[in-house]
């Protein structure tokens, strides 16, 4: 065996990897004649939304224009909440280095 290959079982660890990381992978393809184009070129057309499976793209649903495949394929997510400003931690004693010094800190000096 030469350095230069690769074992079998760690090619086929890292094939089995990148199945499963495109598994649930979904995409819209449209109901038109002739070479599948740009999503943006008929936004009125039907789609077809499909999702990878591991080895072939499965029919999952039918959408009858871009915008709804839209909402198909990526679903709003929830809106991350901000911390209330009394949740945030207190700063700590001293000046730091990005604090400017108050004018009595100035006259000491």
């Amino acid at each position: 065996m030469h350095d230069e290959q690769e074992p079998l079982e760690d090619w086929a660890r890292r094939r089995e990897e990148r199945q499963n990381a495109a598994k649930g992978k979904r995409r819209a393809v449209p109901l038109t004649e002739g070479p599948h184009r740009g999503q943006h070129v008929d936004p009125n057309a039907p789609r077809v939304i499909q999702e990878w499976n591991g080895t072939e793209w499965e029919t999952v649903s039918l959408v009858s224009d871009l915008a709804e495949a839209k909402t198909v394929l990526y679903p709003p997510q929830p809106a991350e909440q901000k911390a209330a400003e009394w949740d945030r931690p207190a700063l700590g004693k001293g000046r730091g280095r990005h604090r400017k010094p108050t004018p009595a800190e100035d006259r000491e000096q």
